[in-house]
């Protein structure tokens, strides 16, 4: 899986696009003032380096050399600063309690995993923190628009709403939404979002 991670951001255009995902995009105001961000599986960076821009003090975690390059290219041409750090987040620890907020978008692993990975998440922010993320649901297999190809991959609304069960749940969406972000993620698609307070 690394390997084709590396080789997908190899290409010089940034498959995912150069903007933020929408659903980061419009809840970001909910990081207020300047805050320490962690982004897990950012790939290339576009939402690390739109955090950046509003003035956090951001932190990537991928697993892909290529990923993280483009990311520190990104961000130096639009004149921010992003720490990038490698790290499998299947089997790498990840600083407990060290964030303000953290986000993840479209990071899919196997169901095996997911839960693991999103305790991490969820971990990695101190107490009174926000936590947004935006995945792919089952039903991104009928819409072909982006995402894994295998149900393995993507996650179920009962399965997110169990793992933050315990946390303030600001914000929780599972349906259709419109995603234009590079040419991997082209038109109506199936997600589910979360947003909690820790």
């Amino acid at each position: 899986m690394q390997k084709n991670w590396n080789e997908r951001f190899g290409a010089d255009e940034y498959v995912y696009g150069e903007h933020p995902n929408a659903f980061i995009e419009t809840q970001a105001s909910r990081f207020e003032g300047n805050k320490k961000i962690a982004a897990f599986a950012e790939g290339e960076g576009r939402n690390a380096v739109f955090l950046a821009k509003q003035g956090h003090n951001v932190t990537t975690f991928d697993y892909a050399e290529n990923g993280l390059q483009k990311t520190k290219n990104l961000a130096q041409r639009f004149g921010v600063a992003v720490e990038t750090t490698q790290k499998d987040l299947i089997q790498d620890d990840v600083p407990s309690e060290t964030y303000d907020g953290a986000v993840m978008v479209f990071g899919h692993f196997p169901k095996i995993d997911q839960k693991n990975v999103i305790d991490k998440l969820i971990m990695s922010v101190k107490p009174g923190g926000k936590v947004m993320l935006e995945v792919y649901s089952e039903e991104q297999l009928h819409y072909q628009t982006g995402g894994p190809k295998t149900k393995d991959m993507l996650y179920t609304p009962a399965d997110l709403l169990e793992w933050t069960k315990d946390y303030n749940v600001l914000h929780f969406f599972y349906g259709e939404a419109e995603r234009e972000e590079g040419t991997l993620h082209t038109g109506m698609a199936h997600v589910i979002q979360v947003v909690i307070e820790k």
